[in-house]
């Protein structure tokens, strides 16, 4: 297995719900290590430049707009086979669809407003950590 990196974001319905602990104590549970973390607000720039992959779908504007809804946390974690993990963790995209104890499962409204985001691939996890992170916002853990 292949210790990975992957970036997770709780999403502004999940900061209002104040599941942040939830969630994070499902990450660490499952063997994930937190290593970067921060809250924000993201801007109109932020919002289309993350989700710039979607522009062309008819969702991205309803997307970008529900990410400046509200505040949103998002997390560098690492770990064995971090991205499928934390995929797991989160459930399918639609709620509905999601497995049982899975954070969309337990927590999402719906599949516009399903309380988290995760990377797809370490090609993606490495240029989204890049873009809230930067070179050098995360921080290795040491013991």
């Amino acid at each position: 297995m292949a210790v990975e990196q992957t970036l997770s974001i709780i999403k502004p319905d999940g900061v209002q719900k104040n599941l942040i602990g939830e969630i994070y104590s499902r990450f660490e549970k499952a063997g994930l290590e937190i290593v970067a973390a921060r809250m924000i607000h993201l801007t109109l720039d932020q919002a289309q430049g993350f989700y710039a992959v979607h522009k062309e779908r008819p969702f991205y504007s309803d997307l970008v707009s529900y990410m400046m809804s509200g505040p949103v946390v998002v997390t560098a974690l690492q770990g064995e086979d971090a991205i499928l993990k934390h995929r797991e963790i989160m459930g399918a995209t639609n709620p509905a669809d999601a497995d049982p104890g899975t954070i969309r499962a337990d927590f999402a409204a719906s599949i516009e407003e399903n309380v988290v985001h995760g990377s797809d691939g370490p090609d993606t996890a490495a240029v989204e950590i890049a873009f809230f992170f930067g070179d050098d916002g995360v921080c290795p853990r040491t013991r």
